[in-house]
């Protein structure tokens, strides 16, 4: 068989210093894939609900997808698994760059890390080593110093996933970070950065050699070529390479899909036009980067070279977090929020939970639940300063920033006085910027995503802007536009549609963004076929996604969910944006969640069945 994968993986226990060397079967690999999915087989054969996610014996899974590595298009994604310390449910934090594909190099699919250091410590991973690393050193350092300290004492040529003081501190919404400054990447939701923390592990530093072979290497050679042409030959690739993630900002505003206000505006049009990817562009962008493997080079680099933010530099701040720091906080200084951007990146911060709570907090003290005095200074919507020392204080968990690094959730639970009622979460999880109201399909994937409020289990806002695939074509994209996205009678099959497809992904480790190139379950399907000599069809594809949500439905049903959770902010099923082009809508969530459990096959309790698609467990 084509060593694709490398059909192994280390398992660690920091507390007693015991590895193994575990082997995948491929059986499992036909079940689960990779990724995610072989990290939700893990997870649910050795859950205990007892156990605390950050207690020494929770479990952190990180694995490769089944094609990382490869230079299939995008190849290189790796994800973060196991309960979120912010959600208490499943979680899987996926993160790009370059640090999958070394850890491919190195020979193997993933590490299974549990127990807790005595003292700070680094895993260095090479070909003929396996190596715990002290790392006091280190220990209180930004993720970019981090990142330049053990490059320069390990392998210049050695990839690094590392916390920040936001891990260390074991801030909830932290996340992993990759890349250093030149190019930064986070797995960030969820908290898994946290989670290393916990067991004190400031970093995981891979150098390998050990390259992929396939089944059919000229057949796939071509495939790929082919993929990257199609790819690149649509519009959506060529405006994410030009303009990057934050070219939709002035469009998400267009069709009432972003967040004002923490949720209460319609329109910002022109603070849109000042915080796009378009403006990136005409003013401080530097360069494209690109993820290994990637056609598309969605990343901007940029540089701020003078004013109050001047210095500046590297990553710039994709759309989430110009909606999150932008429109949802009323700041439009596009300096500023990439300066916000740079300083969660340093403390490894989820954008977009931090933004969310950042946005609760400015409307509870807009409403008096929080005050000056507790808060230590006054919070104008839009303050630049206010914002960056927030974040400052939420990285360090210092003053307010300590009831604000729990998250918006147990924020809201802590402070009281009806705060709770514009708390923006599902199950914990902080909404990314894509509006409900304005997609309603997006309503029925929120209330039942895996790991929360997360549009990236769906995407079918996409399908209101044209993305399509064969089979579900409706023949007229901008009829969806106008008339369907509003539509909750369509809701549910739409989010089942695209939730199955997108299911694949992390476990495939590819990029979702290649889909948004239209690229098809049938061409997903032929790399896969051509990379490790499978029969898949599109369908097959379908179905392994279906199956892999309904398992990991079930890891969160063993967690305590039931349909009474499968619910959105209460703002956004009863307060219509009063302004734009979705004025007035509200998702039926009655609706669209009877439909949803009948397509899936839950029961009322909202438990997959025998009847759902499901590998054995």
């Amino acid at each position: 068989m084509p060593n694709v994968y490398a059909g192994r993986y280390l398992r660690l226990n920091l507390s007693t210093g015991t590895q193994t060397i575990e082997t995948i079967d491929e059986a499992d690999v036909r079940a689960y894939l990779l990724g995610s999915g072989y990290a939700a087989k893990l997870f649910y054969a050795e859950l205990d609900p007892a156990i605390d996610p950050l207690d020494p014996r929770a479990t952190l899974y990180i694995f490769n997808g089944l094609l990382s590595g490869t230079f299939a298009p995008t190849g290189c994604r790796s994800s973060f698994c196991g309960r979120s310390p912010l959600t208490g449910i499943w979680n899987e934090a996926n993160l790009g760059g370059h640090w999958g594909a070394e850890l491919r190099f190195v020979g193997f699919d993933g590490v299974v890390i549990t127990g807790r250091a005595e003292k700070p410590v680094y895993l260095y991973l090479t070909n003929d080593r396996v190596e715990v690393r002290a790392a006091g050193h280190v220990w209180g350092q930004d993720t970019f110093e981090a990142h330049e300290a053990l490059i320069a004492e390990t392998d210049e040529k050695a990839r690094v996933a590392v916390i920040g003081m936001a891990g260390e501190n074991r801030v909830k919404f932290a996340g992993v970070v990759s890349g250093g400054q030149a190019h930064a990447r986070m797995a960030a939701r969820g908290g898994m950065g946290a989670v290393m923390g916990s067991k004190q592990l400031k970093a995981i530093v891979v150098r390998g050699k050990d390259k992929p072979q396939y089944a059919d290497a000229k057949g796939f050679h071509a495939t790929v070529k082919e993929s990257n042409k199609f790819i690149m030959d649509k519009p959506a690739s060529q405006s994410l390479h030009l303009v990057g993630t934050a070219g939709g900002h002035p469009t998400t505003d267009k069709f009432g899909d972003n967040a004002i206000l923490n949720w209460r505006g319609g329109n910002w049009t022109e603070g849109t036009i000042k915080t796009s990817g378009k403006a990136i562009a005409e003013t401080i962008f530097s360069r494209h980067t690109f993820c290994h493997a990637c056609p598309i080079g969605c990343g901007k680099a940029i540089e701020i070279k003078d004013g109050p933010y001047a210095g500046v530099r590297g990553e710039g701040p994709e759309y989430e977090t110009l909606c999150g720091f932008g429109s949802n906080l009323q700041c439009d200084d596009l300096n500023a929020v990439s300066a916000m951007n740079d300083w969660c990146n340093r403390y490894g911060l989820d954008t977009i939970s931090t933004s969310g709570v950042l946005a609760w907090a400015f409307e509870a003290y807009e409403k008096g639940a929080l005050t000056k005095e507790a808060i230590g200074r006054e919070l104008p919507w839009g303050d630049a300063q206010a914002i960056i020392e927030l974040i400052h204080q939420i990285g360090k968990r210092e003053g307010i920033g300590d009831v604000l690094a729990e998250g918006t959730r147990e924020a809201s639970h802590r402070i009281g006085q009806g705060t709770e009622k514009f708390a923006i979460h599902v199950k914990g999880l902080e909404l990314p910027y894509h509006d409900p109201r304005g997609f309603v399909a997006m309503a029925a994937n929120y209330a039942t995503a895996s790991r929360g409020a997360c549009h990236l289990e769906s995407l079918s806002y996409w399908r209101g802007v044209g993305v399509e695939w064969p089979g579900w074509e409706e023949g007229d994209p901008q009829g969806w536009i106008e008339q369907k996205r509003f539509d909750s009678s369509l809701g549910a099959e739409t989010a089942v549609s695209f939730q199955n497809y997108m299911t694949t992904y992390n476990p495939l480790g590819l990029c979702k963004f290649i889909t948004k190139g239209s690229f098809t379950p049938a061409q997903t399907a032929e790399l896969v076929n051509k990379a490790l000599g499978w029969n898949w069809t599109g369908q097959d594809v379908l179905d392994a996604g279906a199956r892999l949500f309904n398992f990991k439905r079930l890891i969160n049903n063993r967690l305590g969910i039931t349909v009474k959770d499968d619910v959105l902010p209460i703002r956004l099923t009863t307060e219509p944006r009063q302004t734009g082009s979705a004025a007035g809508v509200l998702p039926d969530m009655e609706l669209m969640l009877k439909d949803y459990y009948r397509l899936r096959k839950w029961d009322e309790n909202g438990v997959p069945t025998k009847e759902a698609l499901l590998p054995e467990v």
